[in-house]
């Protein structure tokens, strides 16, 4: 089963969102828990969620995707910032916990001018402290562009996250195309190769979810920035080969394209027009468990 959507708001609850994914078309979103510039969260209402649950049963609604704001850096060591954070993701999760089968995804944080290993040191500090000994649902690291200190623009870091966090094992990772094409991985002309180097690094078993974005800037550029499918650096017959990629296919797909609701409804018609073509009828490699790679650490 394709399963598709696209960033919703949450501004008018649950059962709301469902309704505008299946009026688009979608059969699964990602939203944001609380504000994404800042820390407020609006009260969860109970009746709310219970009308979202029964309408997702019924349109096969699955595998939603909650976003934490942007305003989180997990790896900072800013005593202050460092209670901001842990309180901000413990909380979110317990908001997590009202949706069975949704998962959490989070950028893995900027260190700036510190060293790559204290980085990494705090952000296991951080989500040691946020997160409970029995977590609901699933928690992402997503890849990232490698801009200005970013942890995630490397497969390697991602690996070095979770075997710092004790409960690093549970994690996946969210592939965010835009991100990984400006981090210099070429899925527009070698996406077999970059999957392998995924899976030497991290593993594929822990690729969890895919954001779906094309790119303004070319392969290598270390800018995120979003473009609307086909009209980026990336373009449709390389979107169409990861969709139908035999070891991706079967993942959600949110996209976080710039646009509005009917926009994303004519890229998701567009993308289920693409879906299920030459590429998907390819068999899937056997699934091996690669041993996680210990390369260098990047202290630039």
């Amino acid at each position: 089963m394709f399963r598709v959507g696209s960033h919703i708001s949450s501004a008018k609850g649950y059962f709301a969102m469902g309704k505008d994914a299946v009026k688009i078309g979608a059969n699964t979103f990602q939203f944001f828990l609380r504000n994404p510039r800042g820390g407020r969260a609006k009260a969860i209402d109970p009746a709310d969620v219970a009308k979202f649950l029964a309408f997702a049963d019924e349109h096969g609604i699955s595998s939603i995707l909650a976003h934490a704001s942007y305003v989180l850096n997990i790896a900072t060591d800013d005593e202050r910032l460092q209670t901001f954070v842990q309180e901000t993701v413990a909380d979110d999760l317990v908001r997590l916990a009202n949706t069975p089968g949704a998962m959490y995804n989070i950028h893995p944080g900027t260190r700036k001018d510190r060293p790559y290993d204290a980085a990494v040191a705090s952000v296991a500090e951080n989500l040691d402290a946020a997160i409970p000994a029995k977590m609901s649902g699933l928690f992402l690291l997503e890849t990232m562009s490698g801009h200005g200190g970013e942890l995630g623009g490397r497969f390697e870091e991602l690996q070095d996250i979770m075997s710092a966090c004790k409960q690093g094992r549970k994690f996946g990772v969210c592939l965010d195309t835009c991100h990984v094409f400006s981090a210099g991985y070429d899925i527009v002309g070698d996406l077999d190769g970059v999957l392998a180097e995924f899976d030497k690094a991290v593993g594929l078993d822990k690729l969890k979810a895919i954001h779906l974005n094309d790119s303004m800037f070319p392969l290598g550029s270390h800018k995120d920035r979003h473009a609307k499918l086909g009209e980026g650096e990336i373009g449709w017959d390389a979107i169409s080969r990861i969709i139908n990629h035999p070891q991706l296919r079967d993942l959600p797909f949110y996209l976080e394209t710039p646009n509005e609701l009917d926009g994303y409804a004519e890229e998701i018609a567009e993308l289920k027009k693409r879906y299920g073509g030459k590429e998907a009828k390819k068999k899937a490699p056997a699934a091996k468990k690669a041993a996680p790679a210990r390369t260098k650490k990047n202290t630039k």
